[in-house]
């Protein structure tokens, strides 16, 4: 089986990137909530979005404190 572009994201995967996005924006608004935080975590730990993350490798800037891997 062909690896999927990252480019290229499927529908399911960029309705998160897009619910991700809403979720910062509410979360940094003068009026954020906790559950804007909550959903921003359970949206982040998703396996297809890591796994996205993962795929775009040196596109995607390092964490504080991490090191980039193979």
């Amino acid at each position: 089986m062909e690896k999927p572009d990252p480019l290229k994201p499927d529908v399911a995967l960029i309705s998160k990137i897009g619910s991700i996005i809403v979720h910062v924006d509410e979360l940094l608004s003068t009026d954020g909530r906790n559950v804007d935080k909550l959903a921003l975590q359970v949206l982040i730990q998703d396996s297809s979005v890591q796994r996205w993350l993962k795929d775009l490798g040196p596109l995607v800037p390092v964490k504080r404190g991490a090191v980039r891997g193979n």
